[in-house]
């Protein structure tokens, strides 16, 4: 049995949203000036403006596209670009976790939509051979439930006449992003560096832009997903100005972590650091013998949201539900000894664990995490 380790992550935030804060942060660090005033007010309205503009730079988010605020975090920026969007073309969608299911599901049954769903189990990527581009395409570019992403963006066609929407939450600013194959990018706060929850951002090329200048959806479009106004798309979003009421507490947050990133070195150094803590978690697997990946292959594998699946034979011979109580078995142990917190699997996905290793985590805090996975194994195993 794994011995009791001694040295614990100083960070131990390995949730897959909210993420861990950056290091070093401090709520006494965010600027106070703007809280209780109106969300019209010229100076707040200027400093939405300002976070939209730096987070442009981290991202490094083309000249010509348009980057707007969204309620409702990422899901709010997915179902903004659906509504306003879709309906012009057929559409398909790659589902192999959960919110690829869910964006199916939406299209479906709430905007009457008669979508192909291009599926694929928990740990595999669809079949694209089969998308068409004279068809819409939604995708997540990478599982944050199944740790699978997208293998590069080569199969998507340059010269395509459909637009594709990709939900980037947990893959912006951690891994390169294609924007010359996609058409729509969205992510929240709080998975792509540890902002608070609420909002989120989507990043609209100009070919979104012109399909919301031309296209009015026959369906009625709710205020908090709606991109258009009379005219087309609504160019003011793109100003700094807000749907609903935001938090400027929560933009301040926001900026704050965006401008760590800048000072960083910027979006290659938090690549940089997504995959070194990648790699360490890498070296942990590769020399334990109960774990493995979900994910079926390296080229697919996620670096930021790690699904790892229990492969010892006592445990595959476990019913799933047996598996379940493994984990929360597990996950009760470190977190009563303040090593470890969330690390279990999504609710939607096979029992195992997640661990995020995206940029605000310190590769230390993954080294230190590894040794009180292995104890709290071998304690659950023995109880």
């Amino acid at each position: 049995m794994a011995n009791r380790p001694n040295l614990k992550p100083a960070r131990p935030w390995f949730s897959s949203g909210p993420t861990a804060k950056r290091p070093g942060w401090s709520s006494q660090s965010l600027p106070h000036e703007l809280l209780g005033r109106g969300i019209r007010a010229p100076e707040v309205v200027a400093r939405f403006a300002h976070g939209l503009r730096v987070t442009r730079d981290l991202l490094q988010v083309p000249p010509d596209w348009q980057v707007v605020y969204v309620p409702g975090s990422d899901t709010g920026a997915v179902e903004a670009a659906l509504w306003s969007m879709l309906g012009e073309r057929p559409v398909q969608v790659l589902a192999f976790e959960n919110f690829g299911q869910v964006w199916a599901t939406d299209i479906r049954d709430h905007l009457g939509l008669d979508p192909e769903v291009l599926t694929a189990p928990y740990g595999e990527f669809p079949d694209v051979s089969r998308v068409d581009p004279a068809k819409d395409l939604v995708l997540p570019w990478n599982g944050t439930t199944s740790g699978v992403r997208v293998p590069g963006g080569d199969w998507i066609a340059a010269d395509r006449e459909g637009l594709v929407i990709c939900d980037a939450t947990s893959a912006a600013f951690a891994m390169p992003l294609p924007w010359d194959r996609l058409d729509v990018v969205t992510f929240s706060f709080q998975k792509a560096l540890g902002g608070e929850a609420g909002l989120g951002v989507a990043a609209l090329s100009p070919r979104a832009v012109a399909r919301l200048d031309r296209y009015a959806p026959l369906r009625p479009v709710p205020k908090v997903l709606r991109l258009r106004d009379a005219k087309g798309f609504d160019r003011t979003l793109a100003t700094g100005s807000m749907i609903n009421t935001f938090s400027v507490w929560t933009i301040e947050d926001w900026i704050d972590a965006v401008e760590w990133g800048l000072a960083a070195g910027g979006l290659e150094a938090l690549i940089a650091r997504t995959n070194a803590n990648a790699a360490a978690l890498d070296a942990w697997v590769r020399r334990t013998g109960w774990i493995d990946y979900l994910a079926s292959g390296a080229a697919v594998r996620s670096t930021t949201s790690v699904c790892l699946k229990i492969v010892d034979p006592r445990v595959a011979a476990m019913d799933e539900p047996a598996r379940q109580g493994l984990v929360r078995r597990m996950k009760a142990l470190v977190e009563e000894e303040g090593a470890a917190f969330d690390i279990e699997s999504h609710r939607n996905a096979p029992a195992g664990l997640r661990i995020w290793c995206g940029c605000t985590v310190d590769t230390a805090d993954i080294e230190a995490l590894t040794p009180w996975l292995d104890w709290a194994f071998d304690a659950a195993m023995a109880e």
